[in-house]
C-alpha cells in the first residue's frame, strides 16, 4: 500500500511539474509557430493561453510573470517583423493583454474560493472529529481500533457513526448509520451518540439503551419539523462487553451482523435471532432481545456500516466480508482494519460509493497484554 501511494504521489508531482512548464512551452512553441509561418498566420492562441494555464494552478505572481512574457513575446515578434504598426499586430496584442488581465482576475477568484473550501474542509473535519472522537487503543482490558472512510475523496461530514464506552456494566459498543448525508445526517449522529453515552453509563440492560435511543429520535422528530419522520432512520448494532469478559452481548436494530474472528482464523456471523427495525422508525417500542455469543481470549469483534457490505466492484458484485476474510488471523483491531480498508478499495477499484465505518474490538489473551504496537522503519 505504501509503494501504491508513493506511486500515485509521484505521478501526482511529475503532473504537476509538467503545468508549471507547459505555459512556457507554450509561449516558446508561439515564437517558433511565428517565425516558421507566413504573416497571414497568428500563434495569438498559444500566448493567450498561457496565463489561462498558470491562472487556476499558480500564484498571482507566476499568472502575472506569464502574462508579461507572452505580451512581450508578441510585442518583439512584430517589432522583428516590423508590423507592430499594423492593425492585425495590435489587435493581437491587445487580445493578449486582455486575456492576461482576465487570467489575474481569475487567479483571485480561484484563490479566495480554495480558500473558503479549505476553511470549509477544516470546519467539516473539526466536526467530525468532535462528532465521532478517536476511541482509546484499550478500554476496559480491550485493545481497540476504529476508522471512518468517507466515500469521497477530503469528504469528513457523513451519517456513519461509532462509540466505544466503559460503563459500570462493561464496555459498551455501537456502530449505526444515519439515512441520509450532510449537516443533517451529522446532526442526528450527535443526537445518537449523545444519547448513547448517556444511556450505557445509566441503563443495566441493552435493551434499555435501545428504548433510550428511540426515545431521543422521537424527541428529535418532536422538535424538528423538517425531519422525516416515516423516512428517517438509523440502523444500529449496540454490543456489551460485560467486565468478565467471557462473552458479548448484542442488540441489532436493523444492522449489518457483526462479524467475530477467532484467535484461529475461524469467523462467526453474529446473525441477530430476529429480525428488528431500525431506530426511529416511529412504530413503537421494539422488544430487544440481546442474543450472547462467547467471547474467547484472542478474538476480534467487527462492528461495521453497509458502507462494507455493499461495496461494489466493476461488474456490481457487493463485497463479502465472510467469504474474503475468513480463515484470516489478524494480531489486532488495527492489523484487521489495515486489512479490511485494503480490500475493500482493492475490490472497488478505489471507486466506493458509500461511507464506511469500521470499530474493532479485540479481547487480549495472555501474551497479547504484553504486545506493544511496532512502527515498520522505511529505507
Amino acid at each position: 500500500m505504501r509503494h501504491r501511494e508513493r506511486g500515485g504521489g509521484q505521478r501526482q508531482n511529475g503532473g504537476r511539474r509538467f503545468v508549471a512548464i507547459l505555459p512556457w512551452l507554450l509561449i516558446v512553441g508561439g515564437v517558433f509557430y511565428d517565425l516558421g509561418t507566413p504573416d497571414t498566420f497568428t500563434a495569438a492562441p498559444l500566448f493567450t493561453a498561457a496565463p489561462l494555464v498558470a491562472a487556476p494552478f499558480f500564484s498571482m505572481l507566476y499568472t502575472l510573470a506569464t502574462g508579461v512574457a507572452a505580451c512581450a513575446a508578441v510585442t518583439g515578434l512584430h517589432v522583428y517583423g516590423d508590423r507592430l504598426q499594423r492593425i492585425p499586430a495590435v489587435t493581437e496584442l491587445l487580445t493578449v493583454f486582455t486575456v492576461s488581465v482576465l487570467a489575474l482576475f481569475i487567479n483571485q477568484i480561484v484563490r479566495r474560493s480554495g480558500e473558503r473550501l479549505a476553511s470549509a474542509r477544516v470546519v467539516a473535519e473539526a466536526a467530525q472529529r468532535a462528532v465521532l472522537p478517536r476511541p482509546d487503543e484499550r478500554i476496559g482490558g480491550l485493545q481497540v481500533a476504529a476508522r471512518y472512510e468517507a466515500a469521497e475523496r477530503d469528504a469528513f461530514i457523513g451519517g456513519d457513526l461509532y462509540a466505544v464506552q466503559r460503563t459500570p456494566y462493561g464496555v459498551r459498543l455501537i456502530v449505526g448509520d444515519v439515512r441520509g448525508k450532510g449537516l443533517g445526517a451529522v446532526a442526528t449522529v450527535a443526537v445518537v451518540l449523545g444519547a448513547f453515552r448517556e444511556a450505557a453509563e445509566q441503563e443495566d440492560s441493552l435493551a434499555g439503551v435501545a428504548r433510550r435511543l428511540e426515545r431521543a429520535l422521537a424527541r428529535e422528530d418532536a422538535r424538528d419539523s423538517g425531519f422525516d419522520a416515516v423516512e428517517g432512520f438509523t440502523t444500529a448494532v449496540l454490543a456489551e462487553i460485560p467486565r468478565a469478559g467471557g462473552e458479548i452481548r448484542i442488540v441489532n436494530r436493523g444492522h449489518p451482523p457483526p462479524l467475530l474472528f477467532g484467535a484461529d482464523g475461524a469467523l462467526l456471523v453474529l446473525d441477530p435471532p430476529e429480525r428488528a427495525l431500525p431506530l426511529g422508525m416511529g412504530l413503537g417500542t421494539w422488544p430487544d432481545q440481546p442474543s450472547q455469543t462467547p467471547y474467547p481470549p484472542g478474538a476480534t469483534l467487527l462492528l461495521y456500516t453497509d458502507g462494507l457490505s455493499e461495496a461494489r466492484d466493476a461488474h456490481g458484485v457487493m463485497y463479502d466480508p465472510r467469504r474474503r476474510l475468513r480463515g484470516r488471523v489478524f494480531s489486532g483491531p488495527e492489523e484487521l482494519l489495515d486489512v479490511v480498508v485494503a480490500d475493500v478499495r482493492r475490490h472497488t477499484g478505489g471507486a466506493a460509493t458509500d461511507d464506511m465505518a469500521l470499530l474493532a474490538v479485540t479481547r487480549e489473551g495472555e501474551r497479547q497484554a504484553l504486545r506493544r504496537r511496532t512502527i515498520p522503519v522505511l529505507p
